[in-house]
């Protein structure tokens, strides 16, 4: 017996995903804060799909004295295919509301969570090697001290307190996500129900 057909609103909703994500090329999807007495202003890191912005040469000429490497965006090749995975969901959510398919829905939230769950364990990795991997030589060494920001939320770091979150394009991803969850649960449920029926 062939397979019902998603919803039209479920359809509406993926489609609307989709063109959403296009954003998430040209906003930042993460920004690291940091706040301290002698940056009232405070300074920021900013994270975009292919580069890193933000106060980026201050925070360079800070990392210097605690002996943590500079950040640079060729230094990361996930800068590089970032753009392509962006693209490729982007086209995924499209066809998947075009082709009107439940089981291509589910292969699409199982491989959008999939990815989500990799990009995070990838940045908090970055976050470790840039915050433990220090110069020996450094000008201001502090003991058993490292300098990891939190993936997510706040943490001190000496007299500076870093704040981590996503920005408006991580937003709009996990916005995305949320909707596409929505999306899998409703077919699921009119899925079971029909088979019970």
């Amino acid at each position: 017996m062939k397979s019902t057909p998603i919803k039209n609103w479920v359809r509406i909703a993926l489609i609307v995903c989709g063109i959403s994500l296009i954003a998430v090329q040209y906003f930042p999807m993460w920004s690291i804060s940091l706040d301290a007495p002698q940056y009232p202003e405070g300074l920021i890191l900013l994270i975009y799909a292919n580069k890193i912005g933000g106060n980026v040469d201050i925070i360079n000429g800070l990392n210097h004295y605690i002996g943590m490497k500079t950040l640079h965006t060729e230094d990361f090749f996930e800068f590089t295919i970032l753009p392509y995975i962006i693209w490729f969901f982007t086209a995924a959510f499209i066809i998947t509301g075009i082709l009107k398919s439940r089981k291509i829905l589910y292969s699409l939230f199982i491989l959008f969570v999939s990815f989500g769950i990799i990009a995070m364990y990838d940045f908090w990795r970055w976050e470790y090697n840039y915050g433990h991997n220090l110069d020996p030589n450094a000008a201001i060494i502090v003991p058993g001290m490292a300098y990891q920001p939190p993936l997510i939320g706040f943490k001190q770091l000496l007299n500076f307190g870093a704040y981590s979150f996503p920005d408006v394009g991580g937003w709009i991803f996990v916005g995305a996500g949320a909707i596409c969850l929505i999306c899998v649960i409703y077919e699921y449920r009119i899925s079971k129900n029909s088979k019970i029926k």
